[in-house]
């Protein structure tokens, strides 16, 4: 009997064989050999459903991915004849239509200059193909000690050896170490536990941006290649930051001739109700890096887009980056890309996470009720609901009660409940939730109300 012949597991069993033969990503694969793995099964809109047949509210997205929602048969049917005509061909000194249409309809989304797009499968490698040109850069203008990258504390911007580096999280580098060097940090924006400036957006956002210039001034600006900041800090519980902060991170680069990267794998392409949440923040990057929403998950693909001023000296006479990837750019891929954007065109969704994105806050405020609920903070589709002891005080949940709550109550109550999202702890202990941007009040309302029952019963254990 082959595969194709066999017929479906049904629900433990299905669980079992994954925990025998699936290297699950950022998962403890020990807890499986007694309790199955959850399985997937399909989705639909905002939902996702199991093998138990139970609907599930898909509130991160898949992973800040599925822009569009799920199920979506004109991206499927625009793999299809792609995969039909031209299945796979690299870019490596060739070109193909899906490539070369996706690269001109991603610069003209690009603010400013940004114009030149270079594939890749994913974020992570975005992230890596942009340390690389900036190192490039630099030895081309004849400055070769022109290598380090300053990101900041927590941030968090891929597992490749060089993105891990770039990458703040200390618990997330120490299994790797060492690492590729020249990773160094600055403070972030978290003004729910700012000690400077906690009662002023604007001038916190200038004493942050000053930790960057001070990161710089340290290492010695001869030395420092790129700045990388996300629009929207991820790892932590997705931190905003006052356009003050953005105005003089830029001035700080120029002043030190310091490329400035925006990482927008997850902020790009509308989670903020625009192409490029850099635009909506008033931020003028050299490389942004995206990946997720540019497909809606319905194909890997990711990007770095370069401005002018990156590109000029590769196109000198015999000068190559000598940097690719195989599946960057897949036919594929890119024929989705460009259905995908084309759905978000005639829908409108840019301009429907606009137009909600302040009712998805009033509803998530709602929890500030809760005693294990003490700050709420986000932007778009993209908010954090950060939980600590007192919400007076701020106090955080100490190690043991992360372990019992982050890792081992949060997710699979949230998933009973009937909401997937994200219990997460790199910087204090915090639920993400970033929904498919075709969401509106209802799904935000059941998403309130299922992460009231939760943390009503959480607040309980502690």
């Amino acid at each position: 009997m082959t595969l194709a012949e066999k017929p479906a597991p049904d629900a433990v069993t299905a669980g079992r064989n994954a925990a025998d033969h699936l290297w699950m990503h950022f998962a403890r694969m020990g807890r499986y050999a007694e309790k199955p793995a959850p399985v997937i099964t399909r989705g639909e809109g905002a939902y996702i459903y199991d093998d138990r047949g139970r609907r599930i509210l898909d509130g991160l997205s898949g992973l800040f991915v599925v822009q569009v929602g799920h199920g979506r048969r004109e991206l499927a049917e625009a793999a299809a004849r792609q995969a039909e005509t031209l299945a796979y061909f690299p870019v490596w000194g060739y070109a193909h239509p899906p490539a070369i249409q996706l690269a001109e309809r991603v610069a003209d989304l690009a603010p400013g200059d940004l114009d030149r797009v270079f594939f890749t499968s994913g974020g992570g490698e975005a992230v890596e193909s942009a340390w690389k040109v900036a190192k490039q850069y630099f030895k081309l203008l004849g400055k070769p000690t022109k290598h380090k990258v300053i990101s900041r504390m927590t941030a968090y911007h891929g597992t490749t050896q060089g993105a891990l580096s770039i990458t703040g999280v200390p618990a997330m580098k120490q299994d790797f170490e060492p690492l590729t060097p020249g990773g160094f940090r600055a403070a972030n924006t978290n003004i729910y536990r700012a000690t400077q400036h906690a009662d002023d957006a604007e001038a916190f956002g200038r004493w942050a941006a000053d930790r960057i210039e001070e990161a710089i001034l340290f290492e010695g600006p001869a030395t420092v290649a790129a700045v990388v900041i996300e629009p929207v800090q991820n790892s932590g519980g997705c931190f905003t930051a006052p356009r003050s902060y953005f105005a003089r991170v830029r001035e700080i680069c120029d002043r030190h001739d310091v490329l400035l990267v925006a990482d927008e794998v997850i902020t790009g392409f509308g989670r903020h109700g625009a192409a490029f949440a850099s635009a909506k923040f008033g931020l003028q990057p050299d490389i942004i890096t995206c990946a997720k929403g540019l497909t809606s998950g319905y194909s890997p693909l990711g990007a770095m887009i370069a401005s002018e001023r990156v590109i000029e000296p590769f196109l000198a006479d015999k000068v190559a980056f000598p940097h690719g990837y195989t599946f960057g750019g897949h036919p594929v891929s890119a024929a989705v890309g460009l259905a995908n954007l084309d759905i978000m065109e005639r829908e409108g969704l840019y301009q429907r996470v606009l137009d909600n994105e302040d009712g998805f806050r009033a509803t998530l405020d709602r929890l500030r009720d809760l005693p294990i609920v003490g700050d709420v903070r986000g932007d778009g589709y993209f908010w954090a609901v950060e939980l600590v002891t007192d919400s007076a005080t701020k106090a955080v949940l100490d190690a043991d009660q992360r372990e019992r709550l982050v890792r081992g109550f949060l997710p699979s109550a949230l998933f009973e409940a009937g909401l997937y999202c994200r219990p997460d702890d790199r910087g204090e202990a915090v639920v993400q939730l970033a929904p498919p941007l075709i969401c509106g009040q209802a799904e935000f309302d059941e998403i309130e109300q299922i992460l009231r029952g939760v943390l009503t019963e959480a607040w309980s254990l502690l």
